[in-house]
């Protein structure tokens, strides 16, 4: 059994403001070497700290302005060869999340709106793997 986790649930500081959204259970099963944690957005090169992004439905801009589609395309298609590659049974992902949102995540506008869109792993991963089998469970 292989469990992937959104890294900020494990307790990594890859969130846009440095820090993290521990959750002990998903740190413990990182910690005995049953998950293996990723941040599709810094797979795509994103620094930590940054500004936070969100889907426009055309586009990831930060709070800025700044188009960083580029950045969260590439995070997303590494993301995905992870997920090929390793094949996990569960996916742990952050909800809310721009990248890794199962349910909901933000509108674009930078005010707080949830919509219902998955985040772009997410999508990109039902899109090339129609037949993936695999439990999804979203942490907020």
């Amino acid at each position: 059994m292989s469990i992937l986790v959104s890294a900020c649930l494990a307790g990594e500081l890859c969130r846009y403001d440095g820090k993290n959204k521990l959750r002990e259970e998903i740190y413990q099963l990182v910690r005995q070497g049953k998950a293996i944690p990723l941040c599709p957005e810094e797979l795509g090169g994103l620094l930590t700290p940054r500004s936070p992004a969100e889907n426009t439905g055309q586009q990831f801009l930060t709070i800025d302005g700044e188009d960083v589609t580029k950045e969260y395309r590439l995070g997303a298609e590494r993301a995905l060869a992870l997920f090929t590659l390793l094949r996990p049974t569960t996916l742990y992902l952050k909800a809310k999340s721009p990248m890794c949102a199962v349910t909901k995540s933000y509108d674009g506008t930078h005010e707080g709106k949830l919509i219902p869109r998955p985040g772009l792993f997410l999508s990109r991963l039902k899109k090339e793997l129609a037949d993936f089998e695999c439990q999804l469970i979203e942490v907020d």
